[in-house]
């Protein structure tokens, strides 16, 4: 007598914590490299880990993407938590970043498929808004994980940026099929050297625009010329 192939499920991911939303976490994820995320996953998921249907909506109160925002993070918490094994300190900011995207990236890499389908599921016009949502969470909680203490202006264009490199990176990886990753890992780098180029070639800009008159200046030229307040008069 044969019986149809059992599924081969997912491995869960390990966290020290029990909570019933971690254990419902845990449960869907064996589940939606199969099927996505959707509502008959958070059932079977719910009934797995001992908990009945009125847990769902309480613990995720939008369903499956309630579960997609609780993989996303999870799986910066645990980022957070492997980095802060390492010395960050001697490190180049640029070399502290590339090591907290592969650090996130190697995080998911048991859960490779349900990151994919997460990836997508976040690309439906109905969930973009937390699709963006979680991208600046990841970005920010890398910022800030790297020793990033801005509170101007630059605050934003960091993870501005950042956004764009982990986004194109995330979409390399779920390509890369090579064991190592190492497509991966350079197409990282690239990108962040890139990045940092241009923030050199930014910033030399800004400084050779500093010595030039300002936009009030020249359209005041009667302004500009006079002493600004404080200054002595010539001959004085």
């Amino acid at each position: 007598m044969t019986g149809k192939p059992h599924k081969r499920a997912s491995p869960r991911p390990r966290t020290k914590t029990r909570s019933p939303k971690d254990a419902l976490l845990r449960a869907a994820l064996a589940h939606v490299p199969f099927d996505g995320f959707t509502d008959s996953v958070l059932a079977r998921a719910a009934k797995e880990a001992g908990l009945a249907r009125a847990d769902i909506s309480r613990l995720l109160p939008e369903g499956p993407l309630s579960l997609v925002e609780a993989f996303s993070v999870w799986a910066d918490g645990e980022m957070v938590r492997e980095l802060g094994k390492h010395d960050l300190a001697p490190r180049k900011i640029r070399e502290r970043i590339a090591l907290a995207v592969e650090t996130r990236l190697s995080v998911m890499k048991p859960y490779k498929e349900a990151a994919r389908r997460a990836a997508a599921f976040l690309t439906l016009p109905q969930n973009a808004a937390t699709g963006a949502k979680l991208l600046y969470r990841t970005v920010d909680a890398i910022w800030r994980a790297v020793g990033d203490t801005s509170t101007d202006f630059n605050f934003y264009t960091k993870r501005a940026i950042l956004a764009g490199v982990y986004s194109t990176t995330l979409m390399r990886w779920f390509s890369d099929t090579g064991t190592d990753e190492r497509e991966t890992r350079e197409f990282l780098h690239r990108r962040v050297e890139d990045v940092m180029t241009f923030e050199k070639f930014k910033a030399q800009m800004r400084e050779r625009f500093s010595a030039l008159p300002s936009l009030s200046d020249i359209l005041n030229p009667e302004r500009s010329r006079a002493p600004r307040r404080g200054s002595k008069a010539k001959g004085a």
